[in-house]
């Protein structure tokens, strides 16, 4: 019984998400946007994902609810591996996803009413038309949106209240576990703000569980249990979201992390920006070993030999790093 209590909700094992790109006539070569990524999601839990645009973090969240067919590894959701067609249709009851472009996702052509009802008309989760419309009113008013918004059109609402209508259909199916893909990076501060908090209402009413990818550590530290860094399609640390934020051990993290804006004037006279050196590489040419290791400052000759593997370099902290022990 301990060991059910203790399973995780949601396991990604080994994934990896190639995408073949034309480099010439006839020739393709894979981008490598997922490369061994594995972590795990207690229930009620919320894991923050976090790193530069284009490591990988939003190609994880669909190639976990598999809008991309993964290239390789393994999805487990409460116990169950996800392989057929109906395991990855009965885990999308269970699981969804809020998108980052509350402008681009809703359907500017249907009512607030339909793009909330739709997730319920697919799985056709309803015994008529007036529990439908009951069931999408709920909805709407858990999430802070009035009644008579529902005929009316998306474009008609601010990018807060757009996302508000995302998150309500997200939640159309109770689902245990969501994918919220940097929910608030579009939206001004101050709307930011609400919306972090009604996700937080949202986990403590319902026992929701999140992967939260987002690029501001900030919003990340604010919402997560622990959090995740990601580098050019690798896991480089996982720890929990104070211990990161205070005790970051991976080179990499630690210039994240000096990039913070801290209140305190003299923290932040103390505090010493980390500038990496070097654009972040392509994908499609990773450097051989560690893909950090062209701009990491303590690179030695062993990060271009082979890949460090993410071990616990503290309880409950992993780091992916060769020379972790010689910098701390």
């Amino acid at each position: 019984m301990s060991e059910n209590l203790n399973q995780p909700l949601v396991e990604v094992k080994n994934l990896k998400e190639y995408f073949n790109i034309n480099v010439g006539m006839f020739k393709s070569k894979p981008l490598k946007a997922v490369d061994d990524v594995s972590f795990a999601i207690k229930k009620g839990e919320t894991l923050g994902l976090v790193g530069e645009s284009g490591c990988g973090k939003t190609t994880v969240g669909r190639t976990l609810l598999h809008l991309y067919k993964p290239t390789g590894g393994e999805i487990v959701y409460n116990g169950k591996a996800i392989k057929t067609k109906e395991d990855i249709n009965e885990f999308r009851k269970k699981a969804t996803m809020v998108f980052q472009d509350p402008y681009s996702s809703l359907n500017p052509r249907m009512t607030v009413s339909d793009i909330i009802g739709e997730p319920l008309d697919v799985h056709r989760m309803y015994s008529g038309r007036a529990a439908r419309q009951e069931r999408i009113l709920e909805l709407m008013d858990q999430v802070g949106l009035n009644s008579e918004h529902a005929s009316r059109y998306a474009h008609e609402f601010s990018g807060g209240q757009r996302q508000r209508i995302g998150i309500a259909r997200a939640l159309a199916l109770k689902p245990d576990f969501i994918v919220c893909d940097e929910p608030v990076s579009a939206l001004d501060v101050s709307i930011q703000a609400q919306v972090i908090n009604m996700f937080d209402e949202l986990q403590e009413k319902m026992g929701l569980t999140y992967l939260f990818i987002a690029h501001d550590i900030l919003v990340v530290r604010h919402i997560s249990d622990r959090i995740a860094v990601m580098y050019l399609g690798k896991m480089v640390e996982l720890a929990g979201a104070a211990e990161i934020y205070e005790r970051p051990l991976h080179p990499y993290t630690r210039s994240l992390m000096s990039a913070v804006p801290q209140p305190d004037p003299k923290i932040a006279r103390a505090n010493k920006r980390i500038v990496l050196s070097g654009d972040i590489p392509s994908p499609l040419n990773a450097p051989s070993g560690c893909p950090f290791r062209t701009r990491c400052p303590h690179a030695a000759e062993v990060c271009a030999q082979s890949m460090p593997e993410l071990k616990e370099a503290a309880p409950g902290h992993f780091v992916a790093c060769h020379r972790v022990n010689e910098i701390g």
